[in-house]
């Protein structure tokens, strides 16, 4: 080959390697994550995080028959401010469980159909786009997906965060699927009310009983009103009015204290109760992407 001939084709094999550059970073820059614009007013939006099934309702101290459906609902909720976001419950079953084909998982007695992150990616969003992270307890169906929020600020309080990273923890935990959260940038709740955005709007409630930092969220929405999305403070609507609580309740005479507490609030704002493993009420909420607001 002579010497024309072989600069020919250096320039060609030169230039082909430029415009992979040039297209990889192209394809690169395309898949860059934006999340979208912060909305205008407040919005909630409820995700299908899974479902219980099978339990004894005398884990609950009811009789077989006295329960409507023994399911329990697992939600999940995002808070969508003006000034940032917050998720509050993140599941019973770890995205990490599911595999390419997006078969539902089962693990015990639970089950789910969808993963967390596929449904905030529905909506525009990555866990990494999440301001704060607040959970309602720390037992492992609601904490389930934590450590995909350890680049937010944790709201927690120092009774729940101490039990949580305790030596010997409590029952009802994987402490694998939170462990992360231990070095997150982190505010401790200290009093029984916690402004998130310090608008008024979206309230972080102590209602301790069911483990000793229960909470509950209050978000006060333009359109819908207020909602009270209250934890495990009960797990079925025929515990409202009776002083049941489950066989596993860390304090029954605070958990009584806090319902009460909850109910004299619903009632004199005229507030909704949503029962977050409340089956068949939570099965006539409306999920994203559609929201409240």
């Amino acid at each position: 080959m002579n010497l024309f001939l072989m600069r020919i084709r250096w320039c060609g094999v030169l230039l082909a390697s430029v415009i992979a550059i040039v297209a990889t970073a192209g394809s690169a820059k395309a898949q860059q994550h934006h999340p979208p614009r912060p909305p205008k007013t407040l919005r909630l939006y409820v995700f299908d995080c899974g479902v219980i099934k099978g339990l004894d309702p005398a884990l609950f101290n009811f009789k077989p028959g006295e329960l409507a459906t023994t399911e329990l609902a697992v939600p999940c909720y995002l808070i969508v401010d003006p000034k940032g976001t917050l998720m509050w419950d993140v599941g019973v079953i770890p995205d990490s469980a599911f595999k390419d084909d997006g078969a539902p998982v089962t693990q015990g007695v639970s089950t789910a159909t969808r993963t967390l992150e596929s449904q905030l990616a529905q909506i525009g969003y990555a866990p990494s786009d999440i301001t704060y992270l607040a959970m309602s307890h720390y037992h492992s169906d609601h904490v389930a997906n934590a450590n995909e929020f350890a680049g937010s600020t944790w709201l927690v309080r120092k009774a729940e965060r101490d039990a949580m990273f305790a030596e010997k923890p409590p029952a009802l935990v994987n402490p694998a699927t939170y462990s992360e959260l231990k070095n997150s940038k982190t505010v401790i709740l200290t009093t029984d009310e916690y402004d998130v955005f310090g608008d008024g709007k979206v309230i972080i409630k102590s209602a301790p009983g069911h483990t000793p930092g229960h909470q509950v969220l209050i978000v006060k929405l333009a359109r819908t009103g207020t909602v009270v999305v209250a934890g495990d403070l009960y797990h079925y609507p025929e515990e409202r009015g009776r002083d049941v609580v489950p066989t596993f309740e860390y304090n029954k005479e605070e958990s009584l204290a806090s319902r009460a507490m909850i109910e004299s609030y619903v009632k004199k704002t005229g507030a909704q109760l949503w029962i977050e493993h409340d089956f068949i009420g939570n099965s006539k909420l409306k999920k994203s992407p559609n929201f409240y607001e």
